[in-house]
């Protein structure tokens, strides 16, 4: 058996960090090695345990969760913000952290966060993948569109799958939309990441953009 994942959680609630413990540690792959209530004893304790991962509320006192994220280079950090994906989302990437998920997040969402930037992903919560695009979109290349064939290898139901996932929606939100369930999309999403040679979500949707499939909202 392969050993757990080692995360440290810091976030200034004593509530809220026991409420992700109890979350992370339901899974048998997952273990909390350690806590932090505010920016400097986060940058200590990843410093001494060497955590798989840092789960970081973005506000902290003494040293807030950017900041923080900024001295903790070496290490893979995952932010959990309370306010609107845009209010630090740019700063947040710029300083190293691989993840940006919003606070009201499922805890299936949160399970698989940690999974995903622990094994070197990149992961944006759908709400922050579509505030980071719907800014950058305009200095995306549109004209240099990839070859007519890329697109033509996915079918019409993943088409629609990747325009939707480009505007920032959920699993959830796009099988409500197309009247599927969330398993399908699911496996959609994970067909046309392998048609198209993508890691993740957020290389789908620069490709979305990039490809012109989705255009930038004026």
């Amino acid at each position: 058996m392969s050993p757990a994942l080692r995360v440290v959680v810091a976030d200034d609630h004593a509530l809220a960090r026991a409420g992700v413990r109890m979350i992370l540690e339901s899974q048998p792959d997952i273990a909390v090695v350690g806590e932090a209530g505010d920016g400097h004893a986060a940058v200590a304790a990843a410093d001494r345990l060497r955590p798989d991962v840092v789960l970081m509320d973005t506000h902290l006192p003494r040293l807030d969760g950017v900041a923080a994220t900024r001295r903790l280079a070496a290490h893979r950090v995952l932010l959990l913000t309370s306010g609107s994906p845009e209010e630090r989302l740019v700063e947040a990437l710029r300083a190293g952290a691989r993840g940006f998920l919003l606070k009201h997040a499922s805890a299936g969402d949160l399970v698989a966060a940690v999974r995903a930037v622990a094994a070197g992903d990149m992961l944006l919560s759908p709400a922050a993948t579509r505030a980071l695009f719907e800014r950058i979109a305009p200095m995306l290349h549109l004209d240099a569109a990839p070859p007519p064939s890329a697109l033509g290898e996915l079918t019409e139901r993943e088409l629609d799958v990747l325009r939707l996932l480009a505007r920032g929606l959920s699993n959830g939100e796009i099988a409500a939309q197309l009247f599927v369930s969330g398993a399908t999309v699911k496996t959609h999403v994970s067909h046309l990441l392998r048609k198209l040679c993508l890691r993740d979500r957020v290389q789908a949707v620069v490709f979305a953009y990039d490809s012109g499939l989705v255009q930038p909202r004026g």
